[in-house]
């Protein structure tokens, strides 16, 4: 049984349902989110085109979620001084500077530069989100990011609010991410990835499907492997969109909270088609019927097999810690 704190129970109330499951729509996209308005709407985007992007997301998907991410750059301050973001969804807020590192050994993270897990609690913030480019295999490279997560995780340990790892794999020189090939290598990368980050103090994994759908055709291998990294994560876990399209994350949130998962975080698959529209009248009716209604659907299929939070912990809801007289004497 995991013993929590007061201040990460209630930051993980905050990010879920009133069942336990996490329902969270990812908006924290800056350089990606930025290159992809640029190509679909033929023109450049500066700071404020950027925020709008950001608002108007926030706006039509809040309502139907437990919980939203976002970035320090464009969103998280500015969706809550414009009153899109309401009082009762959980944020969460990313830590992680956008892109990465490279070298010789691999991708390397950094933290966003003024930014820090003290900021993130102080602004109210439900809890905190890494992302990391993470091989198991690059054994020196893999190290460096482990000592990054076990530092942060360390601060919301100290600050008492909930930690979020999101770990996403690469192709390395000579690897085509695209192949045959490399989605076999996928579930072995994504299940021990997951061994090996929740061996360290964090909250909630944010995993990559392990399986390429393109390739992986039985479903029962499919929810074979889901399982293994069920087995494998020792803190719940919610599943990723990593941009694939819309049917296929439906089909993997499903299998994934079949399988053990407490819900979902997902982002591109859900949205990404309202930046076909140049125009922002025509985009908002797209984030407001069409792109709504994905996140309903993909909410009503993971309230319906998704695992509480707090059950994979071993906990109960109406027991979640044992709380003693005068505990705020020692907090």
């Amino acid at each position: 049984m995991t013993r929590l704190s007061i201040g990460k129970i209630r930051g993980l109330q905050q990010l879920s349902t009133a069942g336990g499951i996490f329902i969270i729509c990812a908006m924290d996209h800056r350089g990606s989110l930025q290159d992809m308005i640029e190509k679909e709407q033929l023109q450049k985007v500066d700071y404020q085109g950027m925020v709008e992007h950001k608002l108007d997301l926030c706006q039509s998907l809040s309502p139907f979620s437990s919980a939203i991410l976002l970035d320090p750059n464009y969103g998280a301050a500015q969706c809550i001084a414009s009153s899109v973001l309401p009082g009762w969804i959980g944020l969460l807020v990313s830590i992680e500077a956008t892109g990465y590192r490279s070298n010789p050994d691999g991708r390397v993270t950094t933290l966003q530069k003024g930014w820090s897990v003290e900021k993130i609690k102080r602004m109210g913030a439900a809890a905190v989100k890494i992302l990391v480019y993470y091989r198991p295999d690059l054994k020196k490279t893999a190290k460096r990011q482990l000592e990054t997560i076990d530092a942060v995780a360390h601060q919301c340990l100290k600050a008492d609010i909930p930690f979020l790892v999101e770990p996403v794999a690469y192709a390395v020189k000579g690897e085509n991410a695209s192949s045959k090939e490399y989605a076999a290598k996928k579930p072995g990368l994504v299940i021990e990835t997951a061994r090996q980050i929740t061996s360290l103090p964090i909250d909630v994994l944010k995993s990559e499907f392990p399986a390429d759908l393109r390739y992986h055709k039985d479903k029962r291998e499919i929810l074979q492997l889901c399982q293994q990294l069920d087995q494998a994560s020792k803190s719940p876990w919610v599943i990723l969109s990593a941009g694939v399209d819309y049917h296929q994350f439906r089909t993997q949130v499903g299998l994934a909270c079949q399988a053990g998962a407490s819900g979902f975080l997902g982002g591109r698959a859900i949205w990404q088609d309202a930046l076909k529209f140049r125009n922002r009248k025509d985009r908002m009716k797209f984030l407001n019927t069409t792109v709504a209604d994905r996140l309903k659907e993909l909410g009503d299929i993971a309230a319906k097999h998704a695992t509480p939070w707090y059950r994979k912990m071993g906990l109960q809801a109406h027991e979640l810690a044992s709380i003693p007289q005068n505990w705020y004497a020692t907090y």
